[in-house]
């Protein structure tokens, strides 16, 4: 897409799209946080308009809490969930929009994690955050849970 507010990791997984979303979606805790990190879900409904609330935990005690809604799910193909709204659609502080895709590349699949933000420094923010190592590191662990 291009867009100058948008970060994106892509990463062949040597695994069909199928066994790529099931790991997705129903072993979102092994591989969603880059180790030391653990992911604990608090709620994540995967429909439309369902709540995604998961906890960050990090090794010296550390939750970063994490609070949204998600917007869209394409059963095999994508979820989109944003932190713009929480609670029965109450508007929060908007950091970003978080698309993961995959889709048929060869004998595997492609995965993408993309994240657009309302501005640039939201997404230099993100950025210096580590979106890159974190998202590569989150995709080499999808990548684990599924590759032989």
């Amino acid at each position: 897409m291009g867009d100058a507010h948008e970060l994106s990791v892509s990463r062949y997984i040597a695994a069909p799209p199928a066994a790529v979303w099931q790991a997705m979606t129903m072993r979102f805790e092994e591989w969603w946080c880059p180790l030391p990190w653990r992911t604990r879900i608090v709620e994540l409904d995967w429909r439309p308009g369902g709540r995604a609330c998961m906890d960050m935990l990090g090794p010296d005690g550390e939750v970063m809490p994490n609070d949204g809604k998600v917007l869209d799910v394409v059963p095999g193909k994508r979820f989109v969930f944003t932190d713009a709204f929480v609670g029965d659609w109450q508007p929060a502080p908007a950091f970003m929009v978080g698309i993961f895709e995959i889709a048929p590349e060869g004998d595997g699949t492609r995965y993408t994690a993309t994240a657009r933000h309302w501005s640039a420094e939201a997404c230099q923010q993100q950025r210096e955050m580590g979106f890159e190592a974190g998202c590569a590191a989150a995709a080499a662990q999808l990548a684990a849970l599924v590759e032989n």
